[in-house]
């Protein structure tokens, strides 16, 4: 066996605890350190109201293999802890489609032929099209949109499933994100396997998913647990490294690009500027509560426009959450940021009135707390530069904007983060 290392793990998000369990089971000496008061990064919990709300709704899907064997490395069973149901993309007025059971590619024609809202051409120009894509095995050119790659669908498949999709996946609008990047989600997602494509909702708190199991996996097996405390300086030390003066063996930069560019800048500059280079997307996340009040579904897709800046809705008493309360998400979301949260507030109260039948509300509901997290993920644009993982010797990133092939996921990160506890042991 090799010698056990003393490692540093900077930053407690989704990647960083990810290389911290992968680390501290391949027998080496883990010092994790997170700057902010709780783990989790930009997928954590939040007090407010005296509740605990998510800093953004997020949702996993059954492709998502590596963040679901963590969570039960950890002790988080994800059959109690998620909502497992059929990919369905179903709109308030009745429209749209579920993936049933079964084979990938059977599975997803039926959803097409089954879909409310499309004619025959809908149908068929969406067939044809992914007929082509798994002919090119799901790759394009790297330079083409989302928006380019999809330009011989038809409008109500682009309105009703594309922008839809790419909004979520990739938090970037379809004129704007790319396309090699869409087609890698969509086959992983729709194509790779029964159950790939399936919803994971969480039915608890994002910190109680995977954060605070993690934490106390890690401190039942000794590892060394630094919260609110920030690197300040990252130095070589011989064939070491010194953060702000403790040493370590190897040291794993999960914390955000910007961090990792900040500490980075003279020990490697041509990984520091790509790094500090990213361009980001917000998201914002509108609660609104209304005693009584149920959703047709658990997730609710919405038809955005110029005034109803959501995409989808949860129905948090669907998820066995509190009854009542309802997380609209607005993704994409830089003009809306730049609006206000005020604006979007009101903005989401009105869509949720206007966009569900009558009868949904059985009293008004009223805007709860908007949250915005305004650097939650990479602009995923055609071309994108993104940071390597490797950096110096001993020192790797890890983080969902380091590159791969996904976009800014949970998925990605926790792949990244199990990448870099590889590299760290090779």
């Amino acid at each position: 066996m090799k010698p056990s290392l003393r490692v540093a793990v900077v930053g407690a998000g989704w990647a960083g605890l990810a290389a911290a369990v992968r680390l501290v089971e391949a027998g080496h000496r883990v010092a994790l350190y997170e700057m902010a008061a709780t783990a989790g990064g930009r997928a954590r919990s939040v007090a407010a109201h005296e509740q605990v709300l998510d800093n953004g709704q997020h949702i996993l899907i059954g492709a998502y293999a590596r963040t679901l064997a963590l969570m039960r490395s950890v002790g988080a069973d994800p059959r109690v802890l998620l909502q497992r149901m059929p990919l369905t993309l179903r709109y308030p007025d009745g429209r749209g489609l579920s993936v049933p059971a079964g084979p990938a590619s059977i599975a997803f024609a039926r959803a097409v032929w089954g879909c409310r809202g499309w004619n025959w051409r809908d149908r068929l120009s969406l067939l044809l099209t992914t007929a082509e894509w798994a002919r090119n095995g799901f790759r394009c050119d790297p330079r083409l949109t989302v928006a380019e790659l999809c330009r011989n669908l038809t409008g109500p498949v682009r309105e009703l499933l594309i922008d839809p999709l790419c909004v979520a996946a990739l938090n970037t609008p379809s004129h704007a994100a790319s396309g090699e990047v869409l087609l890698r989600v969509l086959h992983d997602a729709l194509f790779s396997g029964p159950g790939s494509a399936d919803l994971l909702l969480p039915r608890v708190a994002l910190g109680d998913l995977l954060p605070a199991p993690a934490l106390l996996w890690l401190r039942a097996q000794g590892t060394q647990i630094h919260t609110s405390r920030r690197i300040e300086h990252l130095q070589p030390d011989g064939d070491s490294w010194l953060l702000d003066g403790e040493p370590a063996d190897r040291v794993v930069l999960a914390c955000s690009a910007s961090e990792a560019a900040r500490l980075t800048a003279t020990i490697a500059p041509g990984w520091s500027a790509p790094a500090a280079a990213l361009g980001y997307e917000p998201i914002v996340t509108v609660y609104l509560h209304a005693p009584g009040a149920r959703l047709p579904s658990a997730m609710t897709a919405l038809v955005e426009s110029a005034a109803h800046p959501a995409q989808f809705a949860f129905d948090h008493g669907a998820l066995g959450g509190t009854p009542g309360r309802f997380a609209f998400v607005v993704s994409g979301a830089r003009r809306w940021v730049d609006l206000g949260l005020e604006a979007t507030g009101a903005a989401v109260l009105t869509q949720a009135m206007t966009s569900f039948p009558p009868g949904t509300w059985p009293t008004p509901p009223q805007v709860l707390r908007v949250l915005a997290e305004k650097r939650a993920t990479f602009r995923c644009a055609p071309g994108l530069d993104r940071p390597p993982a490797a950096i110096a010797p001993g020192l790797v990133a890890a983080g969902d904007y380091v590159d791969g092939p996904y976009p800014a996921t949970l998925e990605g990160a926790v792949r990244s983060g199990e990448a870099a506890a590889l590299k760290v042991s090779a």
